[in-house]
């Protein structure tokens, strides 16, 4: 059985009104990228809302992953939305990577809000 999808009028809703549905918002942007931008180069980490892995390239499937981004749930939201842009040129508290690959989850957020 595959994971239970939130609908995209559910998701738009919960986008709506983030102060009562962060954690559903948080995780239909989730769904989103994952379905966009399928692969397992990246986990990408909102806890506590959820992680996905995705872009294409390699597949990892045990222990921790080699490419992490784990962000805080509001700056999650901001960048997904576009209404911040991932700055890895400045070091930030509440934005985590690690891997050499990792930087690439810029381009997903940029290819969100063309």
């Amino acid at each position: 059985m595959g994971k239970k999808r939130i609908p995209e009028a559910v998701g738009e809703a919960a986008l709506a009104d983030l102060s009562t549905q962060l954690g559903t918002a948080v995780r239909y942007l989730l769904q989103r990228i994952e379905t966009e931008f399928p692969g397992g180069t990246i986990e990408l980490r909102v806890p506590p809302f959820g992680a996905i892995q995705c872009v294409e390239g390699m597949d990892h499937r045990r222990g921790t992953p080699p490419n992490v981004v784990e962000l805080d749930p509001e700056v999650f939201i901001e960048l997904a939305l576009g209404k911040r842009k991932l700055d890895l040129s400045t070091a930030s508290p509440d934005i985590r990577l690690s891997g050499v690959r990792a930087s690439e989850i810029a381009k997903v957020f940029d290819a969100l809000n063309p």
